[in-house]
């Protein structure tokens, strides 16, 4: 499966480009809410979230509009999303995007967050 994962022992310092980076992929347009990638606060640090690939959110899509891809990646089917947002719901880890009526976007471990990061802490992984 391959996945966005951040590297053991990195230190994430906020800047933003991963968001940055994955909004604008996607949006063409930069904010925090519109990217697969999101930065909290946990204990005092700051920590990329990012899709573990789990699957909830296609269980949760009465349409089948969630797939898995041959790599393991969740895909999502825009004609066959109607933008209820259940799988937006059930996502662990709040990092997709839509739900109102608006198609969802989901990570597609593309790398443009990898790319983007100054600091080099994401990394594509197989597992």
């Amino acid at each position: 499966m391959k996945k966005v994962a951040v590297k053991k022992g990195a230190t994430c310092m906020a800047c933003l480009e991963c968001v940055r980076a994955c909004s604008q992929a996607f949006y063409k347009e930069f904010h925090q809410d519109k990217s697969c990638i999101q930065i909290i606060e946990k204990n005092g640090a700051a920590k990329p979230m990012t899709c573990i690939q789990c699957g909830k959110c296609a269980k949760a899509c009465e349409f089948g509009a969630i797939t898995q891809n041959p790599k393991g990646v969740y895909i999502i089917n825009k004609k066959l999303c109607t933008g209820c947002g259940k799988c937006v719901e059930v996502c662990p880890m709040k990092v997709m995007v839509g739900g109102e009526g608006a198609k969802t976007t989901k990570c597609i471990a593309c790398g443009i967050c990898v790319k983007a990061c100054p600091m080099e802490i994401l990394e594509i992984v197989e597992k």
